[in-house]
């Protein structure tokens, strides 16, 4: 007994001299390797349904360590980045990607492709794919608060070590450009790299990047990198297997706390990546009402000290199970769930066919964040293929906006999204439609663009110009179909053939809408746009002396044409009630000629651009070198008034008048003004003369020459000429003359240089019927009241010496105007 009782304490001897020593060596070792384990940091809830990943104590432990330190594994391969790699990623950081929020749309986008490539593998070999949640294509983003990590996953095609060092390493280097030259002999894919430039943008917000990638042809390997010139790739055997795929993991920098808040990561989402063609998760938290059982303390406090009585006793005995579960109370928790943030579908994705109109009213509330109940006006819906292919969606919006035309050549705005492969890149690009579009809303998604550069960049981009001649051309086709399918637009002759639906009539006055809010933008795609002037030309609607009220085409008015008119007349005005007043008019109504109402300041700039249509050249009828049928009579009339108007443009020398005329265009007024035919008219002088910056001086360069234009069959002309006869030297002549040439230059338009000396001559004009003196004059004014109260103030008592003198001055000015007064 006592021999084992010694070798007992022998051994506890023993142990207790080793264990100290043993710990030591374990202390060093811990020492030695302490720069060894520096494994990332990892959320620590498990991801659902979607087979996410799952710790345990031991990687939460390493994790820790990882945050602590952000140092590259010591046991890993060590890289350099490629020559000039740390100038590319200042350029990138500071001047491509000054907007730091995009870094979430670039992740997404590269998670996006790798989504795409597997999916592509997978038309030929489903086994790709995986099985169970490894086969489920999607995009999971995750957050830490604790640790400041945001994680995007995706169950891409991954990549093996070799495609980490090669797309990860080199900036300029994609993985998409090998990935194409393998597919090339079986399909055409045009997808970007897996990782490229945008990869790089995440360093805006991240001062360690941790990528852990599996590709279905290697093991998992991490790739590490501060962006300090190096980066590590090494096998990952503390991570949980992915399966396929690929996890960013970024720890963000302090001051990029705001990118840890959900809001903020959704309204990203939301912006740049609302129809990515996979579905985008985000592990949202939410407050949920849940009930829990009430603690026996609870619940004992709440009885009574009074005993049960029997019945009690039996209801308790029969009850006790369902009593046990009324004892429950509510409670709020807060748990976690996958939510989709990417619920609207990119239609545009799909056949026109299949899109309902209900969908694509859907689609444009969402899009032009219009959420009205008004429809937009039209859509178009196409595919464009050839050198550049792209997917588009135009929308006419239901009203214009009410600033579309202020600052229209300074403002920069644009309503068409740019889309890159579903990756949104701008809504500020304004090089895809002119500026008399701008006021179209919609979207481009090429597939032929780079996406990983500025805005920029593409705007040098060559694919721009053949998208922009597509859109233009689409465009102004679905503008011509919501003409074509307003029922008051038809011809007269064609409405007798169609019968028109309840469909219709909901489209019925749809263009006259449109060009009451957009017709401006149609006129100034007609002054800016050459090449499309005659299609625009077409979509111009007017008012005219026969339309009753409705607008026309040209191409109605060319048919209404009466037979031998080669020319489409036109006059410029203020209003149209005014026009109709117009003295230009006169003989062409008379005649049945239909003339076009131009009301709208900038037609005047418009009519300087569109000179012919259809082989018929325009005419304004305010202007010289109208002509309205023949006059047999014109010359025998121009020898009879010959003596006049030789005299009248003599008399009219100090007016700057070229010529005095025989007019072709006058049937009751006496006399008109017109202008040269390259000159400005009368009511492009009143427009010129109302810009805040105008320059008189410059404008009489531009003015057009004034012509007198006379009425032959007019009384006052035929009087004029007789007097003129008689004796051409009368003043009283050349007085009426130069009156009825003022009052002709009113009614043509003009504004009046002296408008005192006109009124002068109206004056006259009156005292002359009224057979008054022309030297009669009107009576002085007589000033008693005035007198009366000087006398008073004479009369007040002076109140000191100074007053004094003033009164007495005053005093001796109402003696001066005694004798004047007397003599009144």
């Amino acid at each position: 007994m006592r021999k084992r009782t010694l070798v007992s304490v022998l051994f506890l001897f023993s142990l207790l001299f080793l264990l100290p020593d043993q710990g030591r060596k374990l202390h060093a070792n811990a020492e030695d390797s302490s720069d060894e384990v520096t494994d990332p940091p990892k959320v620590e809830e498990k991801l659902g349904g979607h087979g996410g990943l799952s710790t345990d104590s031991d990687v939460v432990h390493r994790e820790s360590e990882s945050m602590s330190k952000k140092s590259l594994r010591s046991n890993a391969e060590k890289f350099e980045f490629q020559a000039e790699v740390s100038r590319l990623m200042d350029i990138i950081i500071n001047s491509l990607y000054s907007n730091k929020d995009i870094f979430l749309r670039e992740l997404i986008s590269n998670a996006s492709d790798a989504l795409d490539k597997i999916r592509f593998l997978a038309l030929t070999d489903k086994d790709v794919l995986g099985e169970g949640d490894t086969a489920k294509l999607e995009i999971q983003i995750k957050l830490d608060k604790a640790k400041k990590i945001l994680s995007i996953r995706d169950r891409g095609i991954g990549m093996t070590k070799e495609d980490l060092i090669k797309n990860l390493g080199t900036i300029a280097k994609s993985g998409t450009s090998a990935f194409v030259e393998k597919m090339q002999s079986s399909g055409d894919l045009n997808l970007i790299g897996q990782f490229g430039v945008g990869f790089y943008s995440a360093y805006l917000v991240a001062d360690y990047i941790e990528v852990i990638s599996k590709h279905n042809d290697d093991i998992q390997h991490v790739w590490e990198s501060k962006a300090d010139g190096k980066f590590a790739v090494s096998e990952d055997t503390w991570n949980e297997p992915l399966g396929r795929g690929t996890e960013i993991r970024l720890h963000l920098r302090d001051e990029a706390g705001e990118y840890l808040e959900e809001s903020k990561l959704k309204d990203l989402v939301k912006r740049y990546s609302e129809f990515i063609n996979f579905p985008i998760h985000l592990w949202a938290s939410k407050e949920v009402e849940t009930e829990v059982p009430v603690e026996e303390d609870e619940s004992t406090e709440e009885e009574t000290e009074t005993p049960p009585t029997e019945e009690e006793k039996e209801e308790d005995a029969e009850d006790e199970h369902s009593e046990k579960k009324q004892k429950t109370k509510k409670v709020k928790e807060t748990v976690y769930e996958w939510e989709l943030l990417n619920d609207v579908k990119a239609i545009w994705l799909r056949s026109p066919k299949e899109v309902t109109e209900e969908e694509y009213t859907k689609f444009y509330h969402s899009l032009s964040k219009d959420f009205s109940e008004e429809k937009p006006m039209a859509w178009s819906h196409f595919n464009a293929e050839g050198d550049v292919e792209f997917k588009a969606v135009l929308y006419v919006p239901p009203k214009a906006p009410h600033d579309l035309y202020e600052s229209y050549y300074n403002s920069n705005k644009a309503n068409l999204k740019l889309y890159v492969r579903r990756v949104f890149i701008s809504d500020e690009f304004d090089e895809l439609l002119p500026k008399y579009l701008s006021f179209l809303k919609g979207l481009v998604d090429s597939d032929t663009l780079p996406l990983n550069v500025s805005r920029e960049m593409l705007q040098q981009h060559s694919s721009l110009k053949t998208i922009k001649k597509k859109l233009i051309r689409k465009a102004l086709d679905m503008i011509r179909k919501l003409a074509e399918e307003d029922p008051d637009e038809i011809h007269d002759d064609d409405k007798k053939d169609v019968e028109k639906s309840g469909e219709n009539d909901e489209k019925k006055g749809q263009y006259a809408k449109f060009w009451n809010e957009f017709g401006k933008s149609i006129k100034l795609g007609i002054i800016e746009d050459a090449s499309n002037r005659n299609r625009l030309a077409k979509l111009l609607r007017f008012e005219t002396t026969k339309s009753d009220g409705k607008l026309t085409s040209l191409d109605q008015y060319i048919k209404r044409m009466k037979k031998g008119q080669k020319d489409v007349f036109y006059i410029t005005g203020s209003s149209k009630e005014q026009l109709e007043k117009s003295p230009f008019l006169e003989r062409l109504i008379k005649k049945g000629y239909e003339v076009i109402f131009f009301t709208d300041p900038v037609d005047e700039y418009l009519m300087q651009y569109l000179m012919d249509y259809e082989d018929k050249k325009f005419q304004n009828v305010s202007k010289e070198g109208l002509k309205v049928g023949k006059d047999s009579k014109v010359k025998e009339l121009k020898e009879a008034f010959k003596e006049l108007t030789k005299w009248w443009k003599e008399s009219l020398a100090s007016e700057n008048v070229d010529d005095v005329k025989i007019s072709n265009r006058l049937a009751d007024t006496p006399c008109v003004v017109v202008t040269s035919k390259f000159g400005w008219s009368a009511n492009m002088e009143r427009i010129m003369q109302s810009q805040t910056l105008s320059d008189a001086n410059k404008q009489a360069y531009m003015r057009g020459k004034r012509v007198l234009e006379i009425n032959p069959r007019h009384p006052i002309i035929k009087e004029l000429k007789e007097r003129v006869s008689s004796d051409p030297e009368d003043e009283s002549v050349k007085e009426t003359a130069q009156l009825m040439y003022q009052t002709a230059l009113i009614e043509s338009g003009f504004v009046l240089n002296d408008p005192k000396d006109f009124a002068g001559r109206i004056y006259n004009s009156v005292k002359s019927s009224l057979k008054i003196s022309p030297d009669a004059v009107a009576e002085e004014e007589v000033e008693a009241e005035e007198t009366e109260t000087s006398e008073e103030a004479a009369t007040e008592p002076k109140s000191d010496d100074l007053a004094a003198g003033g009164l007495n001055i005053e005093a001796e000015q109402v003696e001066d105007e005694t004798p004047t007064k007397d003599e009144l």
